[in-house]
């Protein structure tokens, strides 16, 4: 899949704030989660010395510290070719096995789109 032109908006909206904080904070990752009630979480990659976490790990933590309950759909936005499995994970704690994790590239195109489980 290639094309995000079929995505329903909201997904397109995530994809648009991973993209965003990837360019903001100049990081390998952006990420991007929407909870049960539609709020969103965004955030890159973390890499200190004592802290490394995925920019999809950091938006799923965000969104867990703020009180979310579940997740509808996740967004990332990397030159990698499929979600890490630890992204995957993250994302199945909070959202369960059938949450859509969409990964993009740099320029926003939708790669694929897979279930967390």
């Amino acid at each position: 899949m290639t094309e995000s032109t079929g995505l329903d908006p909201e997904d397109r909206k995530i994809i648009t704030l991973a993209r965003s904080a990837r360019a903001r904070n100049g990081v390998a990752e952006g990420a991007a989660v929407r909870d049960e009630t539609g709020r969103t979480y965004v955030a890159g990659t973390v890499d200190l010395d004592s802290l490394k976490l995925t920019a999809l790990q950091t938006a799923v933590a965000m969104a867990v510290a703020s009180g979310a309950q579940s997740l509808e759909a996740a967004a990332v936005v990397t030159e990698a070719t499929s979600p890490a499995a630890c992204d995957r994970a993250a994302v199945r704690d909070l959202g369960g096995p059938d949450t859509p994790v969409l990964l993009a590239g740099a320029d926003g195109a939708l790669r694929s789109q897979t279930p967390a489980g």
